[in-house]
């Protein structure tokens, strides 16, 4: 009896107990399992793993507007104003620090604008130096320009005043100087003995002082007189007529007889004459128009936010050593 019982159950038990099983399914998925499996996860996982990529192949794609704004506080006034100080000048005037305050956001925008090149790449310079490069790049898209003598005529025309010779006077002079007494006078009785005589006569020469530069100036521009004798006494060298002993005539030195061999007057030259300058003239203008079209583009795209200058105190900063400006200074 009771081995009956120890014996297993028939195969027809077994293969209904399997049946039921199969009926009823397999286990559900866990929670776990099922995210897994969910598309939305993979779509979300491949989103962000394309956005890291991005992110790290471009660091600055993220950047917001705020990246081109320029903003300046009231301390960054103050150290222009320190800076200007610093040169031995008064307080600035509104109009002048109005000029310091765009060339610092001159000097912002092109730094910014040449990092944005990459032209900062192993490159240990500072902010002015990065904006001279961007200056240099307006200039040699200027000198890539090459343009026809025919065009280089049309534009001399338009601007041959640009190229005006100026009058030039050849003359000597008899000096007589301050160091002695009645200068004027022992010119003027001077004069009254060579009046008439050449101007390479022997004897003309051991009236005078001796002079510590020339005797004779040959085809002098006005302000190469001037620079030497000063602008008053080149100013009546071009009023005598050539060809006579005329004085006296003051300059820096003492008081001079002077003698005009010939007066050039000033004239517009040809073009074949200063072909070379046209050029160079022409090219130095494309730079400056070139320049400017790409600062002002670039400009346009910052937001430029300064205090108001009034709103500084620079009375601190002034310069006992310098002198105050009379009018148009900033409040203090």
């Amino acid at each position: 009896m009771a081995s009956q019982l120890a014996r297993p159950q028939p195969t027809s038990e077994l293969s209904e107990s399997a049946l039921d099983e199969s009926q009823t399914g397999p286990k559900p998925p866990t929670p776990v399992r099922r995210w897994l499996r969910e598309p939305l996860l993979h779509f979300l996982f491949a989103g962000a793993l394309i956005f890291a990529i991005y992110q790290l192949l471009n660091p600055t794609a993220n950047r917001t507007d705020r990246t081109n704004q320029i903003a300046l506080t009231k301390d960054d006034l103050r150290q222009l104003a320190v800076q200007w100080l610093a040169q031995g000048r008064p307080l600035p005037t509104a109009d002048q620090m109005h000029a310091l305050i765009e060339q610092r956001v001159s000097e912002e925008i092109l730094s910014r604008e040449a990092v944005a090149l990459g032209l900062d790449k192993d490159d240990e310079i500072i902010k002015r130096r990065l904006a001279q490069k961007m200056d240099f790049l307006a200039a040699d898209i200027a000198t890539l320009q090459d343009p026809g003598e025919a065009e280089l005529r049309a534009w001399y025309t338009q601007n041959s005043g640009r190229f005006a010779l100026p009058p030039r006077a050849s003359f000597r002079h008899l000096y007589f100087s301050f160091d002695r007494p009645g200068a004027r006078d022992r010119a003027a009785g001077i004069l009254d003995k060579i009046s008439g005589k050449p101007a390479d006569t022997p004897e003309v020469a051991t009236v005078a002082d001796p002079f510590m530069f020339q005797d004779y100036y040959a085809e002098r521009a006005p302000d190469q007189i001037a620079k030497e004798f000063g602008p008053g006494f080149a100013k009546a060298v071009f009023q005598l007529k050539p060809g006579a002993w005329q004085g006296p005539i003051q300059s820096g030195y003492g008081w001079h007889l002077v003698f005009v061999d010939a007066i050039e007057p000033d004239r517009v030259p040809l073009f074949e004459e200063v072909e070379p300058d046209v050029k160079s003239a022409w090219l130095d203008q494309k730079q400056s128009e070139i320049k400017r079209i790409a600062y002002e583009a670039m400009r346009a795209r910052y937001t430029v936010v300064v205090p108001p200058i009034e709103s500084v105190d620079f009375g601190s900063l002034r310069n006992p050593q310098a002198p105050i400006a009379s009018t148009g200074v900033l409040p203090q």
